[in-house]
């Protein structure tokens, strides 16, 4: 059977239906044009309606009469005044345009012609990337079209670019790392240097959206944070990237600042940390504040391997157990903390087969902090010692279940000479300091959203939790309280953080003897009750007849000073 040929309306209805669009869009533009005037008439006579109804309900009600008497006597005039009523309405309806007139600003249509020579430029730079020569249509091209490659754009207070999306031709390679990284760089450099973007790339709508991002806050002091036990802030990020806040505050104020927190803990996947940064970059105040958190619920022994002072304010408080400057006391702590990490273990091991909870000294966590750990590696190959990375692999390995973490600080040109456990087992990772983009990747073990700028705060880099996402940080002000060059108002929130000092076992003290008193004291001791010996007479001291008489023997007490 032949089929038959469609309906005409069928087989072009297409067209016409856009044709009619179009038709009735023309028809609808040309009729405002036309009853322009009398649109912006009429919006003009509902605001001055919304006026005289806001001013008729702000007026109090016993003035409401003379108010109404006043406007009807008004209306009256204008009524027996030769053309008056033609006047009012006349009057009326040039005050309805005035009001009704389109009083927002007019957008400029386009960028100025700074803005467009750096859009041209930045056009030009990425033809090469992403052009091809078999391309019949190309999106780039050399004298193209910038707009259709530019979308979407916005520009700072100084002309700067501040937001860009870019859209791309489908065949170029966005799921390789290093097509990208060239991009991203292009980009940084193109729009300006000193900042720090972020690029979100778009695979299925083959799009780029770059983003200026705000500095971090570097004004943050030490504090307590608003955590629970097994909690721990290693700093904080943009707001965009985690979903919490904490409140903090700055002298009076409070303000909610979204924080990086690092879970430790018998469920904590991330146990152990490794913090890696130039010199000056911050590692030590990262220490430092996790140090102080760490002290609310548990134990703390530091190992200080540069031997510089960042912790003489923790000696001697309530749950530092060691701060070890030497090689000696270094390798004597962390044997005792592999002996306790044994020890613990094998506790809670009994109590589970017997069918007990833990016991209660097993579950106060201990925190082992090493600052530096690779200079006695060199000075305990020297002294033909045991290097003291060797005694945390019983601590790394088996520490989360015996509830002690391992954090670890070290600079970024001594990472090979940490041992494999540490590398290994230390899962929560952070780069401080100006590093490249290679460096941030090999540490962290993936690639930072934003482009790293060459100069950083104290305290600025990356965090990365395990396999999460890398998250740009800044470590809360803890500087050293006893070091000069810092300004009091941040020593005194150390200080005020750190707990009281440890009280001796033994609280007496042996006083200096006072040369005003003269000779020592002699006391007199109490008789001792011996019995004589069979075998041996006791020798008679005292000639016969006449009593014993014992002399006191002089005995030196705490007070006196033997010569």
């Amino acid at each position: 059977m032949a089929r038959r040929p469609l309906p005409r309306i069928l087989s072009n209805g297409s067209a016409q239906l856009a044709r009619s669009r179009e038709l009735a869009r023309t028809a609808a533009d040309s009729a405002t044009d036309v009853l322009h005037p009398l649109i912006t008439i009429m919006r003009g006579l509902r605001r001055l309606a919304a006026a005289g109804r806001r001013r008729w309900t702000e007026t109090p009600k016993e003035r409401r009469g003379a108010l109404l008497f006043l406007v009807a006597s008004v209306l009256l005039v204008v009524a027996l005044l030769p053309y008056g009523p033609l006047c009012a309405a006349v009057t009326l309806m040039a005050t309805a345009a005035w009001k009704g007139r389109d009083r927002a600003p007019a957008a400029s249509d386009g960028p100025d012609e700074s803005q467009t020579e750096r859009l041209k430029a930045l056009y030009e730079a990425l033809v090469p990337y992403f052009s091809a020569a078999e391309d019949p249509e190309p999106l780039y091209a050399h004298g193209g079209a910038w707009d259709k490659a530019f979308p979407t754009y916005a520009f700072d207070g100084a002309g700067r670019i501040s937001h860009l999306v870019v859209r791309y031709p489908a065949y170029f390679t966005d799921g390789e790392a290093e097509a990208r990284t060239r991009i991203e760089h292009l980009l940084a450099a193109k729009s300006g240097r000193g900042r720090e973007y972020h690029f979100t790339w778009d695979e299925e709508g083959n799009q780029l959206t770059v983003s200026v991002l705000v500095p971090l806050p570097v004004d943050i002091a030490a504090q307590r944070f608003v955590t629970t036990p097994g909690e721990t802030v290693l700093g904080f990020t943009d707001p965009t990237e985690v979903r919490r806040t904490l409140p903090l505050t700055y002298g009076t104020q409070q303000r909610d600042v979204p924080p990086v927190v690092w879970r430790t803990g018998l469920r904590s996947t991330e146990p152990h940390l490794l913090a890696l940064g130039q010199p000056g970059s911050g590692t030590s105040t990262l220490l430092r504040s996790i140090a102080l958190q760490a002290l609310q619920h548990g134990d703390v022994v530091i190992v200080d391997g540069g031997g510089t002072g960042e912790y003489a304010c923790l000696t001697g408080r309530d749950g530092v157990l060691a701060v070890e400057c030497g090689l000696t006391g270094a390798l004597a702590s962390l044997e005792w903390a592999a002996t306790e990490t044994e020890r613990r273990l094998i506790a809670a091991n009994r109590a589970h087969q017997a069918g007990h909870p833990p016991p209660d000294d097993t579950k106060r966590p201990l925190w082992i902090l090493l600052d530096r750990p690779t200079a006695f590696t060199h000075l305990a190959a020297a002294d033909d010692r045991e290097d003291p990375q060797s005694l945390l692999q019983i601590p790394l390995r088996h520490g989360r279940p015996a509830n002690v973490t391992v954090v670890v600080a070290d600079q970024l040109d001594c990472a090979d000479t940490l041992t494999d456990a540490v590398r290994q087992h230390t899962r929560a990772r952070v780069v401080l300091g100006r590093a490249t983009a290679a460096q941030i990747e090999s540490v962290l073990g993936a690639p930072p959203h934003t482009t790293p700028v060459d100069q950083v705060p104290p305290g600025r880099g990356y965090a990365r939790l395990g396999t999460g996402p890398v998250h740009r940080l800044q470590v809360p002000a803890t500087p050293n309280p006893y070091d000069d060059a810092t300004s009091d108002a941040l020593c005194q929130a150390v200080l005020d953080l750190l707990p009281p000092r440890t009280t001796p076992a033994d609280g007496e003290t042996v006083p200096d003897p006072d040369p005003s008193q003269g000779e020592p004291e002699l006391i007199e001791p109490e008789p001792a009750e011996a019995e004589p010996a069979e075998s041996e007479p006791v020798p008679a001291l005292t000639e016969p007849g006449e009593p014993a008489e014992r002399k006191p023997v002089p005995v030196l007490t705490k007070s006196t000073k033997t010569p």
